[in-house]
């Protein structure tokens, strides 16, 4: 059901100054707001993406201990990267960042580029994480609209616009951004404080008694908070039943690389998505026809667009179709996708040691 759109033009920047005095007494200490060069404010902005700001901590300041600029970036090994980034899920926004670092490096001497079109122009990075970049790093002002900030906008003009609509977002952008100070340091603290306001205060469930806007809030005012954003019509998931073996051979378990379909070219124990095959068909198909099944679990994992339903199996076998690792290797030195290990919870040394 469409909601209320009042076509009222919102003078944005009437925020500015209550919003700001109320970041600068109540914002949140994070890593990523303690000298924030354009390469740390990149990495933050890319690990949030899809991820919870306390799930971030500890991989952010685990990255930036092992990668502490652009060059060690685009000069780190896959494997490496990849071991960094597990859990985080999403492996495509590391690959990309991978990807722009080659391309400051060689195109721009290692520096980003202050202009937010050519920092567009970077794999990974749209139109969100350019304004990140360009007005928290470079303190430009250049709006930065995530969903937090949808959240914010369109409870105060009670925009009733689908937040996925490609025209909603320009004028969005284009609108904040006319209501950002000129530059500096002011323009930083206001991308951060519409972050901040949203995450904290106007949440889905919002604490309007908190906020410092409820006098300019049209959906506060007229009590059609929980109206905004309007969010577009959920697709249904596709489901698929997934086997996933735990292959233990007498080198190891076998690891392979994922050539096609979500999660591709990630590691993975050795998978097959089922059309009413039995396990043991899939292991005949890679000449594995003696084998002793040890345990199996059962567990969903949700993608943004599939659901597995995953049966993991451990089985032993003296056939090795694929790269085997040991225990140690595989929890030091191999990427594994979280859908994957989670069978690792089926595992103990002592039944491992049989």
């Amino acid at each position: 059901m469409k909601k209320k759109q009042n076509t009222e033009k919102f003078e944005f920047q009437r925020i500015l100054a209550p919003l700001l005095s109320w970041y600068r007494a109540n914002k949140r200490r994070l890593p990523w707001r303690e000298n924030p060069t354009p390469y740390r404010v990149w990495v933050s902005e890319i690990m949030l993406q899809q991820t919870r700001v306390e799930a971030v901590k500890e991989y952010y300041r685990r990255f930036l201990e092992a990668l502490p600029n652009v060059e060690a970036l685009a000069e780190c090994e896959e494997e490496k990267l990849l071991k960094l980034w597990e859990g985080l899920g999403y492996y495509s926004r590391v690959r990309n960042m991978q990807k722009a670092a080659k391309l400051l490096v060689t195109t721009y001497g290692g520096e980003f580029p202050r202009d937010p079109r050519e920092l567009r122009s970077l794999p990974g990075i749209g139109s969100y994480t350019a304004g990140a970049i360009a007005s928290i790093a470079f303190g430009l002002p250049v709006a930065a609209v995530d969903g937090n900030v949808f959240r914010v906008a369109s409870r105060l003009e009670e925009n009733g616009s689908v937040i996925s609509d490609p025209a909603y977002r320009r004028y969005l952008e284009e609108s904040l951004s006319a209501a950002y100070p000129e530059s500096g340091k002011d323009c930083a603290d206001f991308t951060q404080s519409l972050f901040e306001l949203g995450a904290l205060i106007c949440k889905p469930n919002p604490d309007c008694g908190a906020c410092p806007l409820t006098g300019l809030c049209r959906a506060y005012q007229s009590g059609t908070q929980r109206a905004f954003p309007v969010l577009p019509e959920k697709k249904a998931k596709r489901v698929e039943d997934v086997f996933v073996f735990l292959l233990q051979t007498p080198s190891g378990f076998c690891i392979r690389r994922r050539e096609s379909g979500v999660l591709k070219g990630m590691n993975e124990f050795p998978s097959h998505v089922s059309f009413g095959e039995s396990p043991e068909s899939v292991l005949a198909a890679w000449g594995i026809t003696e084998f002793e099944e040890v345990r199996r679990k059962e567990y969903t994992h949700i993608f943004t667009h599939i659901r597995w339903n995953i049966t993991c199996i451990w089985v032993r076998t003296d056939s090795a179709p694929f790269d085997t690792y040991g225990l140690d290797e595989l929890a030091e030195s191999v990427s594994l996708p979280t859908a994957f290990k989670q069978c690792l919870g089926i595992l103990d040394r002592t039944d491992c040691a049989r």
